[in-house]
């Protein structure tokens, strides 16, 4: 044991028994179980957040196989690593079964170029390709790539996943087990809660909390709840602003203004704000729900919205936090309509995809002499001069009599 080396990467698993969580890829009865355990495997890409699991999976694999394993970091390779790599695997004398196992963590981070390179070889079977990525694979990787590679996506471990880990990590001789420690079952949950998913995150916290304790006179470090608590610190978020848990939080806060849950748009507010999200971008969302959801049920939502906007703008953080919670509240609040909405991507479509005649000469502009002469505002009824400050005349083209584009509902405001 290197005792250099953080607790997390010395406690990575050696075997697929020693690996936990994922059960619903790595159950007995999985394929990607039975294809790691027979040494078939094909082309795989690993999708999820830090610290679920994708290079721990990958070292059991490395543990596994009879062929060659080589791994390479996307932050730091270019093709020259893999062209190193694939002659490596073709060189009989070195590799007499003329393919490798190349393991690319971060994959999402090589460009088009370097992910052509792999292709012929991923094809031919000189490569069984494994890449890591926290991105979604299929906006980040080539589809050339994806198409002959299965993708298993992988979620956070759950808390008592974690707990297993740590429980086990203080009796291993890669881990803690020359320690004396204390450390109550209750405690040691709170860290596996506290870590929301990210094992790593809450090996880190065991390992400070152990290294940073003076042993008591009985011969143990004793770890307690405060220990614990100021070891871990803040419940880690599962929020990366670039990533994709950005686009999954976004999604659930506009569709919980939507759906007028606005306990729920709290909480997505709230998840975006801790995670670092702008608060400009989450302002413009709360405008666009505005005309989008509420629309002419509640037009005011609109002015609220665009004036919440602004005082972001000029406020900021973090009192900035005030001002969006109002403005989605209200938006959640507010009755809701897309007739407005539906009416005009429906006349959008109209006027791109068929013939939708001429403008009447009656309502068409006569700005210059002898425009009359030639019919232009000839007939036209100025509705002010009417009862009601309303006339029935023809407005749209003939082509389009009759199209409704704007149908209210019943929860249209009074305006």
């Amino acid at each position: 044991m290197n005792s250099n080396e953080p607790l997390a990467f010395r406690m990575k698993p050696e075997s697929l028994d020693d690996y936990v969580g994922q059960e619903h890829i790595l159950g007995k009865d999985k394929i990607l179980y039975r294809t790691i355990k027979a040494d078939r495997l094909s082309s795989i890409i690993l999708w999820g957040p830090p610290g679920c699991g994708k290079t721990s999976l990958a070292k059991v694999i490395s543990n596994t196989t009879k062929y060659k394993f080589k791994r390479i970091n996307a932050v730091s390779a270019g093709v020259s690593d893999i062209k190193a790599a694939i002659e490596e695997a073709q060189n009989v004398m070195l590799n007499p079964s003329g393919k490798c196992i190349l393991f690319i963590d971060e994959i999402h981070r090589f460009n088009k170029l370097q992910q052509d390179a792999l292709l012929p070889y991923v094809e031919n079977g000189t490569v069984i390709l494994i890449g890591a990525t926290t991105e979604n694979p299929y906006f980040e990787v080539n589809k050339a790539l994806i198409s002959r590679s299965m993708v298993f996506k992988l979620y956070p471990l759950t808390t008592e996943d974690i707990y297993k880990v740590l429980k086990k990590s203080l009796t291993d001789k890669r881990g803690l087990g020359d320690y004396n420690i204390k450390i109550e079952d209750e405690t040691l949950m709170k860290i596996a809660e506290t870590a929301n998913g990210d094992v790593r995150t809450a090996l880190n916290g065991l390992e400070v909390a152990v290294l940073t304790t003076q042993m008591d006179s009985d011969g143990f470090i004793h770890i307690t709840n405060e220990i614990a608590k100021d070891s871990v610190q803040n419940r880690k978020a599962i929020f990366d602003k670039n990533g994709d848990s950005h686009y999954d939080n976004i999604s659930a806060f506009i569709k919980s203004m939507r759906g007028s849950d606005a306990d729920a748009v709290l909480f997505y507010l709230a998840r975006a704000l801790n995670g670092g999200e702008d608060p400009m971008f989450l302002a413009r969302r709360i405008v666009i729900a505005a005309a989008e959801d509420v629309g002419m049920a509640n037009p005011k939502a609109l002015v609220v919205a665009n004036a919440a906007m602004q005082a972001v703008h000029m406020v900021g953080m973090p009192e900035a936090r005030i001002i969006l919670a109002e403005a989605a509240v209200y938006n959640a609040r507010s009755p809701k309509s897309n007739a407005a909405y539906l009416g005009i991507d429906k006349a959008l479509a109209d006027v791109a995809n068929q013939d939708t005649g001429e403008i009447p000469m009656h309502i068409r502009n006569a700005p210059a002499e002898g425009m009359k002469s030639e019919g232009y505002s000839v007939g036209y009824k100025y509705p002010h001069d009417f009862p009601g400050h309303w006339v029935e005349q023809q407005y749209l083209p003939d082509k389009m009599l009759g199209t409704k584009y704007y149908v209210p509902d019943e929860t249209e405001a009074k305006i």
